[in-house]
């Protein structure tokens, strides 16, 4: 039930334009009114600080199409010498719906660093599902995601 529970949920919020999506998506979600990735969060943060950190406008970069924020220069510094390492995985879309075969905004509240790379859900309840199967869902995921998004947009 929890699964149809979580499913619907995401299928309405797609309706009122979360972000959800079947093909064609920017490889980062930034949401509908700006283009931050992450929320504006600090990803750096998430490996360094153990938490979701709010970043800021004065540390700040593009990558991928989006604006990058950070709560420190050294976590800035941090980023811009390796991006692969601190973005998100599925450009910071729920990794439950990528597995599925769709999109849905990452809340940057919802994260956990999975060996070493991070990944964020939609709520809290749909990253309790996919804690269940984490191994299984990345591995879905992995396949689905280069489908999910335009990755020809990539830009820097």
């Amino acid at each position: 039930m929890k699964h149809l529970v979580a499913a619907f949920i995401l299928f309405v919020s797609g309706l009122a334009g979360s972000g959800a999506a079947l093909a064609g998506e920017d490889p980062v979600y930034t949401g509908l009114f700006n283009d931050h990735a992450v929320g504006g969060y600090d990803t750096v943060a998430y490996f360094t600080d153990a938490k979701a950190l709010k970043g800021k406008k004065q540390f700040s970069s593009k990558y991928m199409g989006a604006e990058w924020r950070f709560a420190t220069q050294a976590n800035l510094d941090a980023f811009l010498a390796d991006p692969a390492r601190y973005a998100p995985q599925y450009g910071g879309y729920c990794a439950w719906a990528v597995a599925r075969g769709y999109t849905a905004s990452g809340d940057p509240e919802q994260w956990k660093i999975v060996d070493g790379k991070l990944y964020l859900n939609y709520n809290a309840e749909v990253k309790a599902t996919w804690e269940q199967d984490i191994p299984g869902y990345i591995a879905k995921a992995d396949v689905n995601y280069p489908t999910l998004v335009d990755l020809e947009s990539e830009g820097n």
